[in-house]
């Protein structure tokens, strides 16, 4: 990966770590004072989720940006690259989980049956990403074996 590449990608990644404190910060208390009609229950466990949604973006944020260090300086083919890419998956799984309860919270309001499916629809999509993820896990662990038995050859 060149270097251009790498600094755009933390670039991308500084900016959505940004934008998520921005959220927690500012939109979600207004989240909390426009839910004031809605049952205390419903109301917490809607603002926990999209904390939680956002505290996993940054999470995964971060360990993508340790992965990318690990990138530039040659050593992601090693056995600490397994670390951050099981946060991920595990971000990813809470990700998905937490989507699939703010589609649950919508069920029995008056929202609209398609958009309770779209939501559902993105809790499934998110797990999926997170089913991408061990896959290319699986395919490092490939890789760094191959590379070891390579260099016994060599």
């Amino acid at each position: 990966m060149s270097r251009l590449a790498i600094g755009a990608a933390k670039a991308v990644l500084i900016l959505a770590v940004a934008g998520g404190v921005v959220v927690q910060t500012a939109v979600i208390p207004t989240v909390w004072a426009d839910l004031r009609e809605v049952s205390p229950a419903v109301r917490l466990t809607v603002v926990v989720a999209c904390v939680g949604w956002i505290a996993c973006m940054q999470l995964v944020a971060a360990c993508v940006w340790r992965l990318l260090t690990m990138v530039s300086a040659g050593s992601v083919f090693s056995a600490r690259a397994f670390r951050p890419v099981d946060v991920i998956i595990g971000a990813a799984l809470v990700a998905s989980v937490l989507t699939a309860v703010l589609a649950t919270l919508l069920v029995p309001g008056d929202a609209a049956p398609g958009l309770v499916g779209i939501v559902y629809g993105l809790a499934l999509a998110i797990a999926g990403v997170a089913l991408i993820i061990v896959v290319m896990r699986a395919l490092l662990r490939q890789a760094i074996e191959m590379r070891s038995e390579l260099a016994e050859v060599v």
